[in-house]
């Protein structure tokens, strides 16, 4: 109200002329005159506190559009909670290690595989590294500044420094006390140009459509029994050709029909409910049926000679019998590559398969797999076809449309490739996880049992190691008698091994090395 008593608008009368961008950046005056984020939180000292921490952006690049969206929904809620009455003091953040950090120093410096890191050197590169993570830092303020994002970037958490660092540490020692952190040799995403295992969630952002080679290849049978006869010709499929090399067995379901079919001079094997769309009607005879179980221990001849069925263990290049086959795709024989897929691995540990992994760290095969060695396999996949083709091993090549993994990161397909990585035993959790999600109120509502709820529900372990350089270092050490410590804090490590770290990266912390408490060599 007015002097002279005259009722006045509440808020000033808006200019339909007016520029909003002018108009956003006297609102952004007014704030920083009156210093009104930091006057919001000290309003609510003594309050019931609501904690929020910024999902951390990485300042090695510029921000775009999409974390200005991110960022809206970061501040809705911290202002919704003040209003309700909370503390809520907003803590900034900052995202330092990972791959997208090497990989913008590994285009730097002109490096295109981890051996060029090595040879340049650990200390080296990640000093280049720790250099580049605050590159476009001011550019992120400015945007923090411009979209009224309120958040508390003057004391943010940095994920290099060595509090944050000892922090993890601390929590997978929590992990670690309660069994929940192992080392577990396990068939798993793998990126060869980078080198490292990645997560479920890593995988699911990196899918791509791709046109595969999709082959159908005959083994023959060397050993029958009373259902199938030498000479016959098992017919499998397989989109991944490179791994024919290291096939080890071969898959059928038990409980599935299978039949002998004469087509031509030869006599295919497959399931029944394979037939007509695999060989037709015509020109093809029935010769007879039976279970999948009667095939059990049938051998053949592998469809490559590079590694012998001796290295695989007495089953090697015999038919198994498993529950993961089925014949809607392919002929309902499943080839069976021990080293490269997650089924595959289980069911060789199950009939006690030897694990052979003819394929190097940066996926190209190893000197086993004669003229092909050297070549990354994905590249292979031709000739390999071309390979079976001239040997009249190939029944059928096709190209097959279908989604793939890639990294996320550099694009390179990914390999499913066994070897050891450690994981959180998130899988051990899931009823309490589940239980837990039933308490969430969802917006929308259908993400709880939808997108959310079915990941629950799906969860494997959650594979947390990464073969790389810059990051924070699992904290344990072990020797070669199986002794093993999970070190939770710089002071419990320096109480057992008397090294006060001042960088816990690498190379640093790899020079630590911790007495035997049996008096045997240290553990590193």
């Amino acid at each position: 109200m007015a002097a002279d008593g005259t009722p006045q608008p509440p808020h000033r009368s808006v200019d339909r002329h007016e520029s909003f961008p002018q108009r956003e950046e006297r609102v952004l005056e007014r704030w920083r005159e009156h210093d009104v984020f930091a006057e919001s939180v000290r309003r609510r000292e003594g309050a019931p506190p609501w904690v929020f921490y910024e999902g951390p952006p990485t300042a090695n690049g510029r921000p775009g559009a999409h974390h200005v969206l991110a960022r809206v929904f970061k501040d809705i809620f911290p202002r919704y909670k003040t209003m309700q009455g909370h503390l809520v003091e907003r803590k900034g953040g900052w995202d330092c290690h990972g791959l997208a950090v090497e990989i913008a120093v590994e285009q730097q410096l002109g490096f295109t595989a981890k051996s060029d890191i090595e040879r340049y050197g650990i200390a080296e590169f990640n000093a280049k590294c720790r250099e580049s993570v605050f590159t476009y830092l001011e550019d992120w303020n400015r945007l923090t500044e411009r979209i009224g994002y309120w958040v508390d970037i003057e004391d943010p958490y940095r994920t290099l420094d060595n509090d944050y660092v000892e922090s993890v540490w601390w929590a997978l020692k929590r992990l670690w006390d309660k069994e929940l952190l192992y080392e577990g040799n396990k068939v798993v995403p793998y990126c060869a140009r980078d080198g490292t295992a990645l997560s479920s969630h890593e995988v699911a952002q990196g899918y791509k459509d791709v046109d595969d080679p999709s082959v159908y290849v005959r083994l023959q049978v060397t050993e029958g029994n009373a259902v199938i006869e030498p000479g016959d010709e098992l017919l499998v499929w397989t989109t991944t050709p490179w791994t024919l090399v290291s096939n080890a067995a071969v898959a059928v379901d038990p409980d599935l029909t299978y039949v002998r079919v004469r087509s031509g001079d030869e006599v295919l094997v497959v399931a029944e409910a394979a037939v007509d769309r695999l060989l037709g009607g015509e020109g093809t005879e029935l010769v007879s049926s039976f279970t999948g179980a009667e095939l059990a221990d049938v051998r053949y001849a592998a469809p490559f000679p590079f590694i012998a069925s001796e290295a695989y263990g007495p089953r090697g290049h015999t038919v198994l019998l498993a529950d993961f086959v089925s014949a809607e795709d392919g002929t309902g024989i499943v080839h069976t590559a021990v080293a490269f897929g997650e089924d595959d691995f289980r069911l060789g540990r199950e009939y006690g398969l030897t694990v052979v992994n003819p394929v190097r760290l940066d996926g190209t095969y190893d000197e086993r797999i004669g003229p092909y060695a050297g070549r990354w396999v994905k590249d292979a996949d031709d000739d390999l076809v071309e390979d079976l083709r001239s040997r009249g091993r190939l029944f059928r090549a096709e190209r097959h449309h279908h989604s793939y993994p890639h990294c996320w990161r550099c694009g390179t397909p990914l390999l499913y490739y066994a070897k050891p990585s450690w994981y959180v035993a998130t899988s051990r959790l899931r009823d309490r996880l589940l239980a837990a999600n039933e308490d969430v109120t969802w917006h929308p509502p259908h993400i709880k049992h939808g997108r959310f709820g079915k990941w629950l529900e799906n969860n494997v372990d959650w594979a947390i190691s990464r073969e790389r350089y810059w990051g924070t270092p699992l904290p344990v050490w072990r020797n070669g008698a199986g002794e093993t410590v999970c070190i939770g804090s710089f002071a419990e490590l320096e109480e057992l091994s008397g090294v006060a770290l001042t960088d816990p990266h690498r190379p640093y912390v790899d020079d630590v090395e911790i007495p035997s408490p049996t008096g045997g060599e240290p553990l590193r």
